[in-house]
């Protein structure tokens, strides 16, 4: 196989604490404590290894990344080196003079997650009183302090039907981008996917409301749409494809081709506080195992799609068939396609169940 060429981005999650408790969480389901978080200098070593590697991007997430107090810092480290930072945060509990340090340290862009429309919506996902005003209040404070933002809107069951409210509400909190993303199930998220998952006619409706939205908003508020895999023809490149030009760090320093990849039994992981992070790039066995095309079997090797989706989620095809190497069961062309299908459908006709809330 070829050497791989240079990663574009990271996803950092400095830590897997967090204020919320949402069930859709997609973080393991076995959480790592903060006696298990790198330290400030193992990171700023990290994110030089990362410049050096051609990495452009640190995606700076969780967990809570501003519950770090070396957040600026780690920051200052990358916006040093040239490599643009994206701040992935929940929103509480998060003051203007914080957002101007970070602005100060060398922040480029703000990511606010937003679990519902409304505060009723927004404190029943995740379980913080009076989080929603104070999301509200971080918004404002990353416009006034001259930051992009980002607001991000995971979709499922009891949301779906404020779809067209976020979109109202990204263009009142002056947003730049709206990210309109149904919940990947994976994690603790896998867990609660009964209780998630929205029917079809619903996501049908969704689609309607995004591509309309789309059109309509041109040139005044970009709208990026992850489609659900349960309702899917055709699968998504997870991340790119497997450690084709991306990859994550957990709070342990473990280096994963993708959020998931630790579900996968069988893969082992380098750690990026002992491994040099180009020796993990160019040459872990984990990285290897499905980067590329060799891995593929039919229906994937042959298909014309291969070079757009790259065989989708690997995570996925484990989670379902109990083989990673399996086709992607999202895909129409897969034998499981159905399997997915079919439990979406049940799902959504039945009571949703009691949500089993995310607590570390």
């Amino acid at each position: 196989m070829a050497a791989p060429g240079p990663p574009i981005g990271i996803l950092a999650e400095l830590t897997h604490r967090c204020p919320l408790q949402c069930p859709y969480c997609s973080n393991p389901v076995a959480l790592l404590k903060a006696n298990k978080e790198l330290s400030t200098e193992t990171w700023v070593s990290i994110f030089n290894q990362a410049a050096e590697l051609g990495v452009l991007q640190v995606h700076i997430s969780g967990g809570e990344p501003t519950l770090r107090q070396d957040l600026e810092e780690l920051v200052s480290a990358l916006s040093s080196r040239a490599v643009y930072t994206n701040l992935i945060t929940a929103g509480v509990n998060l003051s203007r003079a914080r957002i101007e340090a970070l602005k100060e340290a060398g922040l480029d862009h703000v990511q606010l997650s937003i679990q519902g429309a409304t505060p009723e919506v927004t404190e029943l996902i995740g379980k913080h009183k009076k989080g929603f005003a104070q999301k509200m209040q971080t918004a404002e404070h990353v416009r006034a302090c001259g930051l992009p933002l980002t607001v991000n809107a995971p979709i499922h069951r009891h949301n779906i039907h404020q779809v067209a409210d976020f979109i109202d509400l990204a263009l009142r909190l002056d947003a730049d981008r709206l990210e309109i993303a149904n919940v990947q199930y994976y994690g603790w998220a896998y867990l609660n996917r009964s209780a998630l998952l929205p029917g079809l006619e619903d996501v049908e409706r969704q689609v309607e409301i995004v591509e309309e939205a789309k059109e309509r908003l041109k040139g005044v508020l970009n709208i990026d749409f992850v489609t659900p895999d349960y309702y899917a023809d055709y699968p998504k490149p997870c991340m790119g494809g497997w450690a084709q030009d991306a990859f994550v760090i957990v709070p342990d320093g473990s280096v994963l081709p993708c959020h998931a990849a630790q579900t996968i039994s069988g893969l082992s992981f380098d750690n990026a506080a002992d491994t040099p992070l180009a020796e993990i790039w160019e040459a872990s066995p984990a990285f290897e195992k499905y980067r590329g095309f060799d891995w593929m079997s039919e229906p994937c090797k042959s298909c014309p799609r291969k070079e757009l989706d790259r065989g989708g989620c690997r995570c996925q095809a484990f989670a379902v068939t109990g083989d990673a190497a399996q086709t992607d069961p999202a895909c129409v062309l897969s034998p499981h396609h159905d399997k997915l299908r079919n439990v979406a459908v049940k799902a959504s006709a039945d009571t949703p169940e009691a949500f089993s809330y995310r607590r570390l």
